[in-house]
């Protein structure tokens, strides 16, 4: 008799943060790693998690635009192979860093770097074993109202704004005046 194989349990990128968990307020970001506008942005993120330490968590999602960057689905998956690891925010960052270098062997050089040990991570990008969670991703923006990146939510409202450090500083100043006010009533 034979056994099924057990299907592995994926870690989605919906269930990866970075920042307090506890924060009153969550930063969603819908974007692509071949993206010059979401490798900008990367770093106002950077900052706004400095600026508010302990108040704010940010959680990227994947919206790879593959009809103009034929290597962001890739890339995506990549990030997701580094994240069963505890290694997406590394990831996330070497990809934004080597945005024009996104192929299959340097997603798995990068993967090297950052200290992935997954013997197939190659395989698994040549497999698409992330892609249906990059899907998700992709489905669930565009159910919100995604349509081009970066695209963000401030604790799941759509931030309407450019995305400039001062801008998202204030979106974010404004969810804790609310959540405050809540508190309060």
């Amino acid at each position: 008799m034979m056994k099924a194989k057990e299907a592995a349990v994926i870690i989605p990128t919906k269930d990866v943060f970075v920042g307090d968990p506890k924060a009153p307020v969550t930063l969603t970001e819908y974007g692509d790693y071949e993206s010059e506008a979401c490798a900008k942005v990367n770093e106002v993120v950077g900052k706004l998690l400095e600026q508010f330490d302990g108040k704010l968590r940010f959680n990227f999602r994947h919206f790879p635009l593959t009809k103009i960057h034929q290597h962001a689905m890739k890339a995506a998956e990549a990030s997701l192979g580094a994240a069963q690891e505890g290694k997406f925010w590394e990831m996330h960052n070497t990809l934004f860093a080597h945005r024009r270098r996104l192929g299959a062997i340097s997603l798995r050089e990068y993967a090297k770097d950052v200290g992935v040990v997954d013997k197939k991570f190659l395989d698994h990008l040549v497999n698409s074993t992330y892609g249906w969670q990059v899907r998700s991703d992709l489905l669930e923006g565009l159910n919100k109202g995604v349509r081009d990146v970066p695209a963000f939510f401030i604790n799941g409202v759509l931030f309407t704004g450019k995305p400039t450090f001062e801008n998202l500083r204030k979106g974010i100043e404004d969810a804790l005046k609310l959540k405050q006010k809540k508190k309060r009533a």
